[in-house]
């Protein structure tokens, strides 16, 4: 099965037996929101050179989500920052409709419940761990010092920019995750690209506390 970094980060960021998420929403939101981004960078369709956001290629990937957020891109036809464009995907409908996608596949199943018998709550528990075994093969063979590819470089760097990496891996040592996360074995494309995705990432976190404190 076939699945996005935004899934991979999803499948990691809660744990396999409860499906308890294990960061805040608004910081995961923007890391998902920065992971589509990302991978239409490493797809050839946006540009994230001069801190922009520029189309090169608007064919369609062939994933929904990624095609959706292609298309406004290239809609909006204009070159903005990173970050704008994290804060303009960030959603809790995107972490839902990911969700329930992995749930479809079946990597993951749906639980409802209530907290103290009154506030209703969903947890997403692992199904098939097959897929998630794959991503975490990967990440903990670059985190033991293999050199990751560019998909693998990506979502070490994402989950480093919202606080996951700590969480999902806990004995990994800091200085190989900041090594990754700084792009410095990369070449300068994907150094670019994933320095630019996790400056948008936590920028896009903050923003979005921001909004809603000023909302509240």
């Amino acid at each position: 099965m076939s699945v996005t970094i935004a899934e991979e980060l999803l499948l990691l960021a809660h744990s396999e037996d409860e499906g308890r998420q294990l960061i805040d929403s608004t910081s995961l939101d923007a890391a998902l929101s920065g992971a589509i981004l990302a991978e239409l960078a490493l797809g050839g369709r946006v540009d994230l050179e001069g801190k922009k956001v520029a189309v090169r290629d608007a064919t369609p990937l062939g994933d929904e989500e990624l095609d959706a957020a292609l298309a406004r891109i290239a809609e909006d036809g204009k070159e903005r920052k990173p970050d704008w464009w994290i804060h303009k995907f960030h959603s809790a409908k995107l972490r839902k409709r990911l969700l329930t996608r992995l749930a479809d596949r079946g990597a993951l199943s749906e639980r409802k419940g209530k907290v103290l018998g009154v506030f209703p709550t969903t947890r997403w528990p692992e199904a098939d761990g097959r897929i998630e075994a794959g991503v975490r093969e990967r990440v903990a063979s670059a985190l033991a010092g293999a050199d990751p590819d560019a998909r693998t470089a990506v979502l070490v760097a994402i989950m480093h920019a919202c606080k996951l990496d700590r969480k999902a891996f806990p004995g990994a040592d800091k200085d190989r995750i900041k090594q990754i996360a700084e792009g410095r074995w990369a070449g300068d494309a994907v150094a670019k690209t994933i320095a630019a995705i996790n400056a948008a990432v936590m920028a896009g976190a903050v923003a979005a506390i921001a909004a809603a404190t000023a909302s509240g």
